[in-house]
């Protein structure tokens, strides 16, 4: 049986905290996967008398959100950094809990000049790029591991301000170099690690998947402003996430019934 661990505010919004043992949750509507320790650490923080269980790959938490009334049973699970950990972490969840959704709250890199720092990404489409074949086709393989997100479920307009675009994943930060050569051959204004490998598993899966991630830092054809100066990513990525977490309940408010 559930027992209510506590009730807090966040940016205004009621959160109330509830936890079972082990955690024997019904399907829940909502799966909230956060990828590095960096994002998942401000998680922890703003849900801190969360009761937190461990997996095999990284910890996780029950809590009830609610907004004018409206309250649903959301679980938090810290996948961990990199396409294996996001992939083998996804489809563990999946398997687990059943869940009716995923979002993956997150951060990203941008492209300078092409998105601003701090803005939203909401991801339609997801491109892991940084596969090299000696024997084949880079291209086709990288078409192989592209994914194209449904969000004919989510209906418009969106409850805050976010970009609709592309993310590019690769297990690495963005290169400078490449920044020109990327933004030409996949249109995209932003990369990061994971979320090629989640909006993979999760479409082969038939998941509906809600990808939010914020900018961190800026990454030009010369130089990136986190790189060599990590307290930039830092500041960053605690700007990004507890805006994510504060405007969390209006996204979950837009999610259908199943």
């Amino acid at each position: 049986m559930s027992k209510v661990l506590g009730v807090f505010r966040l940016a205004g919004l009621i959160i109330a905290l509830s936890s079972s043992p082990g955690l024997a949750v019904a399907r829940p509507q909502a799966l909230v996967v956060v990828s590095a320790n960096a994002e998942w650490r401000i998680v922890r923080q703003a849900f801190s008398e969360a009761q937190v269980n461990s997996s095999p790959y990284g910890e996780y938490f029950i809590s009830r959100l609610g907004s004018n009334d409206l309250e649903r049973e959301v679980l938090f699970f810290h996948e961990g950094w990199g396409k294996v950990a996001a992939a083998g972490a996804t489809q563990y969840a999946i398997d687990r809990w059943k869940p009716q959704y995923i979002i993956n709250l997150g951060t990203c890199g941008g492209f300078e000049g092409r998105i601003r720092k701090f803005d939203v990404v909401l991801a339609d489409a997801t491109i892991i790029y940084d596969i090299r074949e000696a024997m084949g086709d880079s291209k086709e393989a990288i078409s192989d591991y592209s994914t194209t997100l449904d969000l004919s479920w989510l209906p418009e307009p969106y409850p805050t301000a976010v970009t609709r675009t592309k993310l590019v994943s690769a297990d690495r930060d963005l290169v400078p170099s490449e920044i020109e050569s990327l933004a030409k051959e996949y249109q995209a204004v932003a990369g990061d690690w994971e979320s090629g490998a989640i909006a993979w598993v999760a479409k082969r899966n038939g998941v509906r998947l809600l990808i939010l991630r914020g900018v961190t830092d800026l990454v030009s054809p010369t130089r990136g402003e986190a790189y060599g100066s990590p307290e930039v990513f830092q500041e960053g990525t605690r700007t990004v996430m507890m805006q994510l977490l504060k405007d969390l309940p209006l996204w979950l408010n837009r999610l259908p019934k199943q």
